[in-house]
This record gives structure tokens, sequence and C-alpha cells, in this order.
């Protein structure tokens, strides 16, 4: 589970639904399918594009195809090239294109010396931006109307109904426009498509980096096709059993962030927000007195009335959804700071029901698209309300926004029968080693080490950080140990960790 702001609306989108059956495992050899021809064209600062064609049913492969979009950075050093590095970067839902266009040569997570040693590839999974687009809207304008007025949860008991009906309609219009297309964009076809991909660019083994959701697609990969791991890391992990089906009889009676208990990292995060600000020397516009007072009466007074500053409006599930989206990137808690101290002084509002970002992407649908043919869900509406009471009390503040956050699930109308439901711990040729923050809002440590423990082989390396990924928690030291695992498959000592580079309140 692929967090800028997007992290907090794609949580409120939610992440998967419905019982399902589980994979046919025969349907894990893609052999019998041909690996599609690659035809890699320059396309501006040093990439270079493609299309790949792959089965849209995996079980009838010479039927229909769909186009899955490609991008390539070259490595820079081609005479001491390994391989490919295929990089998924989390969701479901984000253009993993456009993401490698915008972060591929970001030193922290790309260093110099992988990027010498390894063609960088990403790309538009099924259902994603420009490969197999699932849509569930007329228009542009259409979209951004419905999505804008759904809210990130109900605050209360009373408003459940309307939200439920919200997310029921986007379920019934994401069946009428997208159809039978929902029932073929599980992880296990991408994690399929993929291993088509890593016969395309001529690797006998994959060598991947998945991070977020992507290191779900990671175990995904490795347990259908555990021969073929050359070296994965996994950067902000899951829990993988939780995710799929849940522990035990969790799957269909207790919604999934909940079940994972990813109240608990974000509540860990924003004690550490809190903490870091109140340090000595801290440039944190929120600083001064006691701060879980100071929040906890901000909170209360956004309920009472909404508040407006920089021409954006907060009531209580705006605040509780904008701050959660952004414990995930450290670099953004300077400004989170300089917004809440602005709340605490500014006058209140009326509340706009305008949309606080426009759609301009299919995000949101094929964030649902996918997670809700991948995972098991509650599907009466009484458990989530009555999981939203309990939540609150159990984890105030971030205990509710979870509960509510894969509610298109709900009532999805499709399945993908080929979703992958276990077994996890294969045996695979390489061991997998697995990154995490001491404090991530959406990945927890705690789950990241439970998906460590389902894989047969791992290593887990912690770093002393908080946020999300060492895509927005910086540090060399854990880049060059993912570096040095991807490159030689060399791992870190058992136990390892790793520091930042910058606090988030450093002057």
């Amino acid at each position: 589970m692929t967090k800028t702001r997007w992290i907090a609306l794609a949580a409120v989108a939610g992440v998967a639904c419905g019982l399902l059956t589980a994979v046919p495992q025969a349907l894990a050899d893609t052999g019998r399918v041909a690996a599609p021809t690659l035809a890699w064209t320059d396309c501006a600062d040093g990439f270079q594009c493609s299309t790949a064609a792959v089965p849209l049913d995996y079980d009838q492969p010479s039927a229909a195809k769909v186009d899955l979009s490609l991008i390539k950075l070259p490595a820079t050093d081609p005479s001491h090239r390994i391989g490919t590095l295929f990089v998924n970067f989390g969701g479901p839902g984000a253009s993993g294109v456009e993401r490698l266009r915008a972060r591929g040569q970001w030193p922290w997570l790309f260093s110099p010396e992988l990027r010498a040693r390894f063609d960088v590839v990403s790309w538009d999974p099924r259902g994603i931006g420009r490969s197999a687009t699932v849509r569930c809207f007329d228009t542009v304008a259409e979209q951004e109307s419905f999505l804008g007025g759904l809210r990130d949860f109900p605050a209360t008991a009373a408003d459940e109904p309307a939200f439920y009906a919200g997310y029921d309609e986007l379920a019934r219009r994401c069946s009428e426009h997208a159809g039978s297309l929902l029932e073929h964009v599980s992880t296990a076809n991408t994690a399929r498509d993929l291993d088509l991909l890593r016969q395309a660019v001529g690797d006998a083994k994959l060598t991947y980096h998945g991070i977020s959701y992507g290191t779900h697609l990671g175990a995904v990969y490795a347990n259908l096709f555990p021969s073929k791991v050359r070296a994965m890391a996994f950067d902000g992990s899951m829990d993988f059993e939780g995710n799929a089906t849940g522990h035990g009889s969790q799957g269909t009676a207790v919604p999934l962030d909940t079940r994972q208990d990813v109240p608990r990292g974000a509540a860990e995060t924003f004690d550490s927000f809190l903490r870091q600000c109140a340090a000595p020397g801290a440039d944190c516009a929120f600083a001064g007195g006691d701060l879980k007072a100071k929040w906890a009466a901000l909170v209360a007074r956004v309920k009472a009335s909404p508040i407006t500053v920089d021409g954006e409006t907060f009531d209580h599930t705006a605040l509780i959804a904008r701050v959660n989206g952004d414990l995930a990137q450290p670099e953004l808690w300077k400004d989170t700071a300089r917004t809440l101290q602005a709340l605490v002084t500014a006058p209140v509002a009326a509340l706009r029901t305008t949309a606080s970002e426009p759609y301009v992407t299919n995000r949101t649908e094929s964030f649902n698209a996918i997670q809700c043919v991948d995972s098991a869900f509650p599907r009466t509406t009484s458990t989530y309300t009555r999981y939203g009471a309990s939540e609150d009390q159990r984890v105030p503040y971030w205990g509710r926004i979870a509960v509510f956050d894969m509610m298109a699930c709900a009532t999805w109308r499709h399945q993908d029968a080929d979703r992958y439901t276990g077994p996890w711990n294969r045996w695979t040729a390489a061991p997998i080693l697995v990154i995490n923050s001491r404090n991530d809002p959406s990945t927890p440590l705690h789950g990241a080490l439970d998906g460590a423990a389902e894989l047969a082989r791992t290593r887990v390396l912690t770093v002393e950080g908080s946020g999300h990924s060492t895509m927005f928690v910086h540090s060399t030291c854990a880049e060059r140990a993912k570096r040095e695992y991807l490159i030689s498959g060399t791992l870190p000592a058992v136990g390892a960790t790793c520091s930042i580079d910058r606090a988030p309140f450093a002057a």
C-alpha cells in the first residue's frame, strides 16, 4: 500500500474487497506466453519509452491483449551493466512512468553507483495511467466533481449513511464504466506481467525494488516465481497475509487497515512529530507549551467550526486526513507545523464543499480496482460502524480514518479469480531485503516485521527515522545497504539499523 497528499487521498479511496477464491497455482507459469518485444525510443531527458502487449486474461493467453506503458533510464556504465532494475513506486494507482521520470535521478533513492550498473525500468501496471486504464467517469469534469464530493471519513455516526452511499455509488460507476476489465487487474496478474517484462529485457532472474504497495507486488511475484528471484528490495513493507486475507477469520470481519493496526503506526509517527517539534533548537512553528494538549484543543476547535488558512478550509475530517497524509513525508513537516499553528490562531470560517485538489489521473479508480479484488473485506456497513466507534476510542485521531479508508470495497461488484492469497513462504532463489522506518504511518514497522516473517528468506534493515519508506526518509546508510545488496547480493548484518541524513525540524 503505494503518500504525498495522495497517500491521504488513496486511503480515502480504499484498499480492497470481497470473498474470492485462491489463485490457481498453474497460472504462475508464464512460459506458455511469448515475451513481448520491446522497441525503446527516446522520450526526453535521457529516458526511453516503450509498450508491451500482454494477455488480458492469463487463463486465455492467446486471446485479447492489453498494452503496458514502460519507461527506462539506461545504465550510465553500459560496460559494467548487470541488468534491469524494475521499480514499482507503490499506490497502487500512481503512474510508474511518471514517477520514474520525476524521481529516477533522486540520489537518495537511486545513487549514481546503482544507476551505473542497472537500466532502471518502471511501468504503469494494468489498470493504471496509460495501461488498460480503469475509468469510472465519462469526463474529467465528472470525475473531479464526484470524487471532490467524497469525504475522507465520516466524522460522526450521523454522517455514515451518506458516506456509505457515496462509496457505493463509486463502486457502481466503476462497474458500469470499466466492466469486465475489473476482473483482470489483480496484483497476481501484474506479477505475471512483470515476469513477461523480465523475459522481454533478457534477464534470467528478476532484480526488483518495490516501495509501499510495491512490496506486496514483490511478495506475490516471489511466491509465484520463486526460482526467478535474483534480488528484491522491499522498502516501506507490508504484512502480506494481513493485507490479502487477514489472519485467521479477520478478512471478512475486520476492516483492512484496522486488522493491520495501521493506526498504531500513525499514532507513533505523530508522537514522533510532536517530540521532535518540541525538542530544543527545532525549527517548528507549532512548538510551545504542551503540544499534545495544543493539538487536542485544535481538533476540538475544528470539530466545533471549520477554519480556513491559506485558502484551504479544515473541518475535523480534513484536518485529520491532511496530517495523516503529511506524516508520511518528513520534508513536509515544517509546512505541516506552520499550517497547524496558523489554524490555532486563525478565525473560524464557513465550510466550503469544493474539492481541495483536482483529480487529473485515474489514481482513485485504479486504487480501488486493484485493491478491491486483491483483498478480503467485511461486506456489511454495520461492521464499519462498530469499528468506527471502537477504533476512535482505541487510537484517538487515527483509528477512525483507517476503518473507512477502503469503503468502496465493501460493495465492489467485481472479483478477479486469479488473485493471490498465499502461501507466502515459498523458498526463493535469493533472500529478500526488507527496509522499514522505525515510525512509519503507512506501513508500520510491526507490519513489516510480520510480512518479513511470512516470507521464506528475508533480512530486515530498520531506519531510525519517521516517515514512509526511504523514498521520503532520506538515509545514505540505507541506500548504501540497498545498493550493495542489489549489485552484489550482500545483505546487512542481522539486526542492522541505519541513521537518517537530516532531522525533519533541523534549522
